[in-house]
């Protein structure tokens, strides 16, 4: 029995977020003294599947189809589903991104299979095969107790460290069946956002609230973000406003995100954006009222005036990087 390892990729490349799969995914492996089968769907060069194995794949099994060129919920749980009964697999393991979302669902009826959603830990334990999750925008935490036979994970952004190996796996090319009048997605157009850095993909969010007071307040948080290698964000209140763009909007309706370090200027920090943001490494917050609810959520707080405080970020994080 395996573990079975959903990379997603991007274009061809793996993210981080592939790579956090397969270091969580092997870290499973472990305690229930298995191995690591990375599966791959999509165009992707031997040399970047190769690289999964130097996070702990023992296998990489790449499914290159034409057909499933785009992403399409029902075929990749198919094919995901056929994989997974061929390696004898126990344990899927996919991301708690748009795609994992999607496809586990599907998956799990398709194998009669228990879902642990969100998951951010190794499982405390593998007899009973028990995982521990963040519930209520991160304010408590589950026990989550999975009883059949397959167990289907997906697991949260940037909650688990990469863990490099020096493993020499073998990419293997298989053929799925893949039934063409099943697949229901066609993809007519596509635009790619250029120039910035993608929420989704960013280490490092600095996002803007009300407390910003005025959209011609904002380029001094942009020049923050830039100056550190970030993305911009903003509440929802903001993107209501038209200050900022929606696709810019975090929270429960808004992006989920779980950056590196995510720092809140002038939010007040409401239970539907710490929804958004609870899953951040680290939280910084920035606020005049010292009692703003974003400061119990936050690891580092400052409470002051964003006009004036920001521009002494910018000042020091530029002098540092010198």
């Amino acid at each position: 029995m395996s573990v079975l390892v959903y990379t997603e990729n991007w274009d061809g490349k793996f993210k981080k977020l592939s790579y956090e799969l397969v270091s969580y995914a092997s870290g499973v492996a472990k305690m229930l003294n298995s191995s690591v089968t990375a599966l791959s769907i999509g165009k992707v060069e031997e040399a970047e599947l190769k690289r999964l194995g130097d996070y702990g794949a023992a296998r990489i099994l790449s499914v290159d189809n034409e057909i499933l060129a785009s992403l399409d919920n029902q075929t990749y749980a198919n094919v995901i589903a056929e994989v997974a009964g061929k390696e004898n697999a126990s344990v899927i393991i996919i991301s708690n991104n748009n795609t994992g979302k999607a496809v586990a669902p599907r998956l799990s009826v398709k194998l009669k299979a228990g879902v642990g959603s969100g998951v951010s830990r190794l499982p405390l334990s593998v007899n009973p095969f028990t995982l521990y999750k963040r519930t209520y925008s991160g304010n408590a935490f589950a026990h989550v107790i999975i009883k059949s036979d397959v167990k289907i994970l997906t697991i949260a952004q940037n909650s688990f460290d990469l863990i490099e190996t020096a493993n020499n796996a073998a990419v293997e090319k298989i053929n799925v069946s893949v039934d063409n009048s099943q697949v229901k997605t066609k993809v007519q157009n596509i635009q790619k956002q250029t120039g910035k850095i993608l929420l989704t993909d960013a280490d490092i969010v600095v996002s803007g609230g009300r407390g910003m007071k005025s959209p011609d307040n904002w380029s001094t948080l942009v020049e923050l973000a830039s100056a550190l290698g970030g993305a911009t964000a903003c509440s929802r209140p903001v993107s209501d406003e038209g200050w900022r763009p929606h696709e810019e909007h975090t929270g429960q309706t808004g992006k989920i995100i779980a950056p590196n370090l995510y720092i809140a200027v002038g939010i007040s920090g409401a239970t539907q954006h710490l929804a958004g943001i609870s899953s951040s490494k680290y939280i910084v917050a920035i606020n005049t009222d010292k009692d703003a609810p974003i400061f119990e959520s936050a690891q580092y707080g400052i409470v002051g005036d964003a006009m004036k405080v920001l521009p002494k970020l910018v000042s020091a994080v530029k002098e540092f990087k010198k």
